[in-house]
């Protein structure tokens, strides 16, 4: 199983947001720099966290570190549930919360993050209502609440760490910032045409030793990953309310048969089955 690296765009937040994005039917094994708090409310689901794997009933908040792989949380749910995901930079951890004092047991608590942690106990549902009612703030508020939120998880004493030891990621730095600037060069051009000589010579390989390396990293070759990131768009384009057609030629498809085709191998239905479902 490869792990694909996540480029989170917020260059003029330190912390971003998603409320209930629906990913359910996607097997998505990814990491990033950002620590990652997650809340979701279902009736059973998978946590996948390095080599952590166990289900949860009911609701899960747990909060992850830097680079450690996982799953999205909501991969094979087939029931109603809602979810938020907050992720914070790791330079925005590491200089603001270590320098300030009052703010050293939060700093402590995302070193701690190394392991995985899972939180339970009664004040987790608690914790949930109050990240969703983060979506309804402006950017000063919620940054005041998250940080209330934060603190309150330093409290928490019904914590489950999920690893003996600190996970490492497997991946070296230079390899990291290599899949980054690939995955950010895809994240910023996946609408248009994309050629695949001009991602290897960004990548300062031949055309075919890209293809190799990114073979052996993905477990995809780079058109079928490029497909699979335009479907994610795509969904979340018909999610919003957009047209198969819109959603098909905005995600960087040129043909509406391709498209659905596409998409079926993908999401095992038609895009526009998968529009009636969500809306």
């Amino acid at each position: 199983m490869k792990i694909q690296l996540e480029t989170i765009s917020s260059p003029d937040k330190s912390f971003s947001m998603m409320f209930n994005p629906r990913l359910s039917d996607l097997f998505y094994w990814h990491f990033h720099p950002e620590f990652e708090l997650v809340y979701i409310e279902a009736e059973t689901g998978t946590r996948h966290i390095g080599e952590h794997i166990s289900t949860y009933e009911g609701s899960d908040l747990v909060l992850i570190g830097s680079n450690i792989p996982h799953l999205n949380f909501d991969y094979g749910i087939k029931t109603e549930y809602q979810k938020v995901v907050v992720h914070l930079k790791k330079e925005f951890i590491e200089k603001h919360f270590q320098r300030i004092p009052e703010l050293n047991p939060i700093f402590k608590l995302f070193e701690k993050s190394k392991y995985g942690l899972v939180f339970n106990g009664e004040s987790k549902k608690q914790i949930g209502e109050k990240l969703f009612k983060l979506k309804h703030m402006n950017s000063f508020q919620q940054y005041l609440n998250l940080l209330q939120i934060l603190h309150t998880l330093t409290d928490i004493s019904d914590v489950e760490l999920l690893h003996e030891q600190p996970y490492q990621n497997k991946f070296s730095e230079r390899e990291q910032g290599r899949l980054r600037a690939i995955y950010a060069f895809v994240d910023k051009n996946y609408y248009k045409k994309i050629e695949l000589n001009e991602v290897a010579v960004m990548s300062n390989m031949s055309k075919e030793a890209f293809c190799r390396y990114f073979k052996q990293v993905s477990n995809y070759t780079f058109i079928e990953f490029l497909n699979r990131y335009r479907i994610s768009q795509s969904k979340r384009l018909l999610m919003s309310g957009k047209s198969v057609s819109d959603s098909c030629y905005q995600s960087g498809f040129e043909s509406l048969s391709y498209f659905n085709r596409t998409f079926k191998k993908v999401a095992n239905e038609n895009p526009r089955d998968f529009r009636k479902r969500y809306m």
